[in-house]
């Protein structure tokens, strides 16, 4: 058993409201904490203990040095320790959190999520290959957005292919914007998520963002700007080596996809398949692959995904 002396003020923060946070932690990881006055006791496997050890500590440290947390980001860090014990709090402090416009904080909530990020930063093609409610879209805007407004790129260019309309929009109603929006509407959601309404509107009349399907794509060359191609697992392997020459000098490229749901004719190959076997041995380009435990949507979200997995893994429907 470890005991540990913490700020007396700081305990109220750590265990939460109905002591929720210390729960979710226990949940985590095989301890047993308790408090006596400001002093807590810990009882465990003796691995887990060493861990917990080191979270409280640095929450206490961090406390003093009048550090906040929300009780949602300090499940989202014990989730990350007690999957990769060399992450720590202060990590999640230090670079775990990022504010891109001003208007919302974002922080990634599962270890993939976070390699995702880093991946971002580190390199100038990724690939975010997962489930739907992993966070790949919405994470990789919120990038496009911090990089935009650290003036690392001059625009950001959002696209996804429009294939329940086979990238022919001309039978639909209203002028090319209206013919669109119903495509693109999951990037206007993320963007208006994390920058001002009106700021986004502004950028987008000027240019500075645009969202437009991935057949506008060709014929030209995508320089300086921050490019996320989502909905990967619907382009053929024309329109992915089609987008993927777009890149021009001084760009980053982010491209999302769910190869479980594929919407292509039967008997058309994806893009996003292929390109996992012709890219994979290339320097500077980097996949991230997420599970249902990724899932940060509703926790059925994540039980539906692991059905539906399981069942596919079984061979899927089978006439008895």
């Amino acid at each position: 058993m470890k005991k540990l002396l913490l700020p007396p003020q700081g305990l109220n923060v750590l265990f939460g409201v109905q002591d929720q946070n210390i729960k979710y932690l226990e949940s985590l990881l095989d301890v047993n904490i308790g408090a006596r006055g400001n002093e807590l006791l810990i009882d465990g496997d003796p691995n887990d203990i060493e861990t917990v050890e080191t979270i409280l500590k640095d929450f206490g440290e961090l406390f003093e040095e009048g550090q906040t947390f929300t009780d949602r980001e300090l499940r989202d860090a014990f989730h990350q320790i007690a999957e990769d014990r060399a992450y720590s709090l202060r990590d999640y402090v230090s670079h775990g959190r990022f504010n891109p416009s001003g208007k919302k904080s974002v922080a990634p909530k599962t270890a993939n999520q976070r390699r995702y990020l880093d991946a971002i930063a580190k390199n100038d093609l990724v690939f975010g290959i997962g489930p739907a409610g992993t966070g790949k879209s919405f994470l990789g805007v919120a990038m496009a957005v911090h990089a935009l407004f650290q003036k690392q790129v001059s625009r950001i260019i959002l696209t996804r292919p429009a294939v329940e309309a086979g990238e022919r929009l001309g039978f639909l109603p209203g002028d090319l914007q209206d013919k669109v929006d119903p495509y693109l509407r999951p990037l206007y959601d993320a963007l208006f998520d994390l920058v001002d309404a009106e700021r986004v509107t502004k950028m987008l009349e000027k240019r500075i963002i645009e969202i437009a399907p991935l057949a506008f794509m060709r014929g030209r060359t995508l320089s300086d700007a921050f490019i996320i191609l989502d909905e990967a697992q619907n382009t053929t392997s024309e329109q992915m080596k089609m987008f993927l020459t777009r890149i021009g000098f001084g760009s980053k490229a982010v491209v999302t996809g769910d190869q479980t749901q594929i919407d292509l004719p039967r008997g058309q190959k994806s893009g996003l398949v292929q390109v996992q076997q012709i890219l994979r041995n290339v320097e500077d380009i980097e996949f991230i692959y997420f599970t249902e435990k990724d899932v940060v949507r509703h926790k059925l979200v994540q039980m539906i995904v692991r059905a539906y997995e399981e069942h596919d893994s079984n061979g899927g429907d089978r006439d008895d």
